[in-house]
């Protein structure tokens, strides 16, 4: 077991001042494999001093420092690629390849899209006599998840760096050590001290203090929406800015035109990925009535052939889910879903067949699931798929859009004007026709209780920025 005990403030390596520690699971073996310190809001006052005195000088750099910066971080990143990779996997049990093609290899892009956003952009526009000056926010809190910690983090601190702003990072302590290796990262790429800050607690203690922290002038969360409430009415008691990213309940409409076997396919990889522990994950297959037992059909297959086990054996495609509390969570829900009367067409309750130890969950597929059954409504947050018949397309849109989440939506069509003209009547900031992958240029977040603010691209940068008018910029 090895211990990573110290926070990263004003640009060392420093104990907690009161010690406290947790330890790091392995859900795959169910075993401590390392130690954090949980930090208090003591730790939190330190790390935002430090951000308030770099703020003072990091917010008066240039951009061709910042591009050159955030060049450098991408070169040690790259470095030290193969840590972050096995570090993702062990903590929360992403499959190696899913932890190197797309965990880890998230914090490159967001990083050289963050590069590419800086270069092109004008932070000065004068119109008439007036100027708009566009200014680095301040120090920022932010509040990362473990489902993808990369990800998260480098979409937040990317951006917030090329801004101009500081920050304070709180990463999930249910998955640290990426976070850790990332501030390793900053350090030796050159970050000035004080202008990132990593304290690792849990959300009522660092992340309470941090919200309602006076000298930190936006936070950034994401996470689960009862979370991110606490986050907002914390925030509120000194008016800083929130941006949030939360839950999902994303719909996936196979419209009756579409290529059912490819679009239903799709679908349930897309489900299973992540061991279905992705925030717009399209947990909820709307399929035509009379095709729904051939989905169904379609499903149960494809299902079958997902390989659950051991993130760092070959051939695995969906590793375990991150912790016991999540484990139970999908277990009664699962049971729930068959309580209240959907059919469970394969995967149920307990652990896959020759796996005795680990959170692994079967990959779960139901049909004649109704929009009001638990299993429609809730995130459940892993390998479980409910499928919604419809009776008409009206229906279907109807029956998507109700729902209080409203991050991702999917849309399967043999026509892409009939897929556009769905997707224009679907309430969520999001969505992807005909299996399109993410666009990281785009804004990414949330109608209704699936957040507020964007991230991703020229979007996620101005959320870091305060828009200043300059009147008399220039002679009458």
């Amino acid at each position: 077991m090895r211990d990573y005990l110290k926070f990263y403030i004003d640009g060392e390596w420093v104990d907690p001042v009161a010690p406290k520690t947790e330890d790091v699971i392995n859900p795959a073996t169910e075993e401590a494999f390392a130690r954090v310190s949980l930090g208090s809001k003591a730790d939190v006052d330190k790390a935002v001093a430090a951000a308030r005195r770099a703020f003072e000088t990091f917010s008066q750099t240039t951009k061709e420092e910042r591009l050159a910066l955030l060049e450098k971080i991408l070169g040690v990143y790259q470095k030290r690629y193969g840590e972050m990779v096995e570090a993702i996997s062990k903590e929360m049990g992403a499959p190696l390849g899913l932890s190197k093609n797309a965990q880890a290899a998230m914090g490159i892009a967001h990083f050289s899209q963050a590069m590419k956003v800086l270069k092109d952009f004008q932070f000065e526009k004068v119109s008439g006599t007036t100027a708009v000056v566009y200014e680095p926010v301040g120090v920022i809190g932010m509040i990362t998840p473990w489902n993808w910690p990369i990800n998260q983090i480098a979409c937040k601190v990317a951006p917030a760096l090329a801004a101009g702003c500081t920050m304070v990072l709180k990463p999930s302590e249910v998955a640290p050590i990426n976070a850790i290796l990332f501030a390793e990262v900053l350090h030796e790429a050159g970050v000035p001290k004080g202008v990132f800050n990593l304290v690792n607690g849990d959300g009522p203690t660092v992340g309470e203090a941090m919200s309602n922290h006076p000298g930190i002038d936006m936070m950034s969360f994401t996470g689960s929406t009862r979370a991110g409430i606490a986050v907002a009415k914390a925030a509120a008691n000194t008016v800083k800015r929130v941006a949030q990213e939360l839950g999902g309940k994303s719909a996936n409409i196979v419209l009756d035109d579409a290529d059912l076997k490819k679009a239903v396919v799709g679908g349930v990889m897309n489900m299973f990925s992540n061991s279905g522990q992705s925030c717009n994950a399209p947990s909820r297959m709307f399929v035509p009535r009379a095709k729904q037992d051939e989905a169904a059909a379609i499903a149960k297959a494809t299902a079958e052939k997902v390989k659950v086990g051991d993130p760092f054996a070959d051939g695995t495609t969906m590793g375990p889910v991150v912790n016991e509390t999540q484990f139970n969570k999908i277990q009664a829900l699962i049971q729930k879903g068959i309580d209240e009367g959907a059919r469970l067409v394969c995967g149920g309750v307990g652990r896959p067949d020759g796996l005795n130890r680990g959170y692994f969950v079967k990959p779960t597929v139901f049909a004649d699931v109704t929009n009001d059954m638990t299993i429609a409504r809730e995130e459940i947050f892993g390998p479980v798929l409910a499928m919604l018949p419809y009776d008409s397309e009206e229906d279907a849109i109807r029956q998507a859009n109700d729902t209080v989440y409203g991050l991702s939506g999917y849309v399967q069509s043999g026509s892409l004007e009939h897929a556009r003209k769905v997707a224009a009547r679907l309430r969520t900031g999001n969505v992807h026709l005909n299996g399109a992958g993410v666009d990281l240029a785009a804004p990414f977040g949330g109608y209704k209780q699936s957040g507020t603010g964007r991230e991703w691209g020229e979007f996620g940068f101005e959320e870091f920025l305060e828009i200043k008018a300059v009147m008399g910029y220039e002679a009458a």
